[in-house]
């Protein structure tokens, strides 16, 4: 099995095409939390525009989102249903919330801004995902973004190909395709630029975790499409055999590639 078939930097999918356990992921994604805060605070907003939060999960930092358009509309969708539910109830009518694939978005309206963070490296296809962005964008709209990026955990990388190539394991993920896509800011830049978009803008960020709760922060942030194609039985043994390969503490060496731009 190649670090291609599991999801390393070359590329994978995962939009609309699986569930995410959205209570335990409320409960243990403080670091995507603070990442998204970040990105927010460099985010220039007048207040009144009309904001898409392209992957709002659980809607916490929708919430501040929010916040900062007094005068604005806030747009919040996502690709599982289960995050949708626990974001309407997180936001109640301070949103519009509702699933949409952003391999497939289509907005009645264009939008102001888009913002998304921990959202772009589920998608394969960037340039279909930039395209359709920047279809959703009024002219002069911006993106401001921020996803997993070249380099972007590794070490989980390589763990998860040593562990599903145990025999326990390895038939379930025969023909399984990437997981990830952590694109670095040269080629994203170009592809922003093939759509369209100009004013271009991609760096990386370094930004290493140690969760409090390993086990359940593996499960539930990063091992959630290999588990998918497991045995419910084989969960737990999975994770585990992962997490061992890793050492402790556990650390997860987050990079960041921050993505901004104009229609």
């Amino acid at each position: 099995m190649t670090s291609d078939a599991i999801g390393a930097g070359g590329g994978g999918m995962n939009t609309g095409a699986r569930e995410w356990d959205a209570d335990t992921y409320d409960r243990v994604s403080d670091p995507q939390y603070e990442w998204g805060l970040e990105v927010l605070e460099r985010l220039e907003l007048r207040g009144d525009e009309t904001v898409l939060d392209a992957g709002c999960g659980t809607g916490r930092v929708t919430a501040k989102l929010i916040e900062r358009l007094p005068a604005g509309r806030v747009i919040a969708v996502d690709g599982s249903e289960d995050m949708v539910k626990r974001a309407r109830q997180n936001l109640g009518d301070t949103a519009e919330v509702g699933f949409a694939d952003l391999a497939q978005l289509e907005l009645d309206k264009p939008v102001d801004v888009i913002f998304s963070t921990a959202v772009f490296h589920w998608i394969l296809d960037h340039e279909n995902l930039f395209r359709r962005l920047h279809g959703a964008l009024r002219p002069g709209g911006r993106l401001h973004a921020q996803c997993g990026g070249r380099g972007n955990v590794a070490e989980l990388t390589e763990a998860i190909i040593q562990a599903a190539a145990d025999p326990r394991y390895a038939t379930h993920f025969e023909g399984m395709e990437g997981a990830w896509n952590f694109a670095g800011p040269e080629e994203t830049e170009r592809r922003l630029e093939a759509v369209g978009f100009g004013e271009t803008s991609c760096w990386l960020q370094d930004k290493p975790v140690t969760p409090e709760a390993p086990l359940e922060f593996l499960a539930t942030v990063t091992l959630g499409p290999h588990l998918a194609r497991l045995p419910e039985e084989l969960h737990g043994p999975f994770t585990r055999d992962v997490a061992s390969r890793l050492g402790e503490p556990l650390t997860l060496n987050y990079v960041r590639l921050n993505i901004e731009a104009r229609a």
